[in-house]
């Protein structure tokens, strides 16, 4: 029994090299901080899952594992704030794909819940320097709650990343496309029924709250309501205890959304999606919301739009006084939030301030920069080191760092091109 369990672990682990007990130290690198300055040949400590130590003089113990970086630059990982990684596989494949559940609500449904730990995209995006990520649940006007999770781990409690927020699909009050045929009558009747919907669920909600907390203050006096899963889930969300993320798009819808916010009293609230946020930046910004913009790999909304706004959306709404997150809205294809990144900052919004948008930015958003965005001790060893520019094509990521974990530099891409490089079909060879 014990040498079939053997065998068995070892077939499954394969080439699987645990960590070692003592420190890890990347030596001679270029390190960028994002919070503080940039090291020259310094070096990055770390044990565990912390990192330890940082800077030029860093003294390296006998039992420390060293990594020589000599010529190679170490960044925190990029945090993807837009994705549904994990929970969809296959988009053509039913099978495959759990991000939604039936009904226009269902706040009490955490994605976290559904995330693959197995799919074949998560290694495809951490060898890009995406080691973290926001994972969306999809369909209806509150389809659940998005949870934050670095890209490595056998279960999703293990991969969980400190965040979790609720999701509101806000109300389309225009058009859906160019291929909307109805009326503008019809247009504006569907929106009215649709905010009178969230307006009532919400105040439903408020009520709900209004008689569970008088409970729970006098509960030999009060009377417990009646447990309503959709409504009780909002309750993190009325109390300030969880934020709101509004998935907004156009002009009209954010500054309708920006009113609802208003009316509702809410201060625990981020914008997602944004992909017209430059038209009323100002008043994004006058409101004090936060925002997590993408793609930025994107075409214009409208004909009548410069070819380069969705490039310069991020840039614009900086420039107005918004806090931007940068997110890539991909699912198979996070791994080029890089590159969206890289858009943001030629065209306006700058190589450093495109970076503390994938990193520290979101964290701060997110409410887990204690945590991760920057390389600072005491952090989670959350990072990665590359030969270059992480925004630009040719640059190879060497390394990925995911709570300490010195993870493989494979995925289902690489052992793609492995194959096909050398490839032998086994056919036989006939002399002529």
């Amino acid at each position: 029994m014990n040498f079939l369990l053997v065998l068995l672990l070892a077939i499954g682990l394969g080439d699987y090299t645990p960590e070692p007990e003592g420190p890890i130290a990347l030596t001679n690198a270029r390190i960028v901080t994002v919070t503080g300055d940039t090291i020259e040949h310094g070096t990055l400590m770390m044990q565990g899952d912390r990192i330890i130590a940082i800077g030029t003089d860093v003294e390296i113990p006998e039992n420390a594992t060293v990594i020589d970086c000599t010529g190679l630059i170490i960044y925190p990982g990029f945090i993807d704030t837009g994705t549904q990684l994990g929970l969809v596989e296959v988009g053509s494949l039913p099978e495959t794909r759990d991000a939604r559940e039936l009904g226009d609500f269902s706040p009490q449904m955490k994605a976290l819940t559904a995330v693959n730990p197995n799919g074949v995209a998560i290694p495809v995006t951490r060898v890009s320097g995406v080691t973290t990520v926001l994972t969306e649940p999809s369909g209806g006007m509150l389809p659940g709650q998005a949870a934050l999770i670095n890209l490595h781990g056998y279960t999703p409690a293990q991969m969980y990343a400190g965040f979790e927020g609720m999701i509101l699909s806000f109300p389309n009050t225009g058009r859906r496309g160019r291929f909307d045929s109805r009326s503008e009558e019809d247009i504006e009747k569907a929106a009215k029924a649709a905010m009178k919907k969230l307006d009532d669920t919400f105040d439903s909600a408020a009520l709900y709250h209004r008689i569970d907390s008088s409970y729970h203050a006098s509960p030999e006096v009060g009377r417990r309501p009646e447990y309503v899963p959709s409504i009780d889930a909002l309750l993190p969300v009325l109390r300030g205890e969880q934020d709101l993320i509004i998935q907004v798009n156009t002009a009209k819808d954010i500054l309708a959304a920006l009113a609802w916010v208003e009316k509702r009293g809410f201060d625990n609230v981020i914008f997602t999606g944004l992909a017209e946020g430059w038209r009323v930046a100002d008043k994004i910004a006058e409101a004090g919301i936060p925002c997590l913009v993408g793609p930025v790999l994107a075409v214009p909304t409208r004909n009548s739009d410069r070819y380069d706004k969705a490039y310069r959306n991020v840039a614009l709404m900086h420039a107005a006084g918004v806090k931007v997150a940068i997110r890539s809205g991909e699912t198979e294809n996070a791994r080029n939030l890089p590159y969206n990144a890289g858009f943001a900052a030629a065209y306006g919004l700058g190589k450093d301030e495109a970076l503390r948008a994938v990193t520290i930015i979101p964290a701060e958003i997110l409410g887990v920069a204690d945590e991760r965005g920057s390389l600072e001790v005491g952090k989670e060893a959350t990072l990665f080191v590359s030969d270059g520019d992480p925004f630009e094509t040719r640059t190879q990521i060497r390394h990925v760092f995911i709570g300490g974990y010195h993870l493989p530099m494979e995925s289902r891409h690489t052992r793609l091109y492995d194959e096909f490089l050398s490839r032998d079909p086994g056919l036989k060879k006939h002399s002529p």
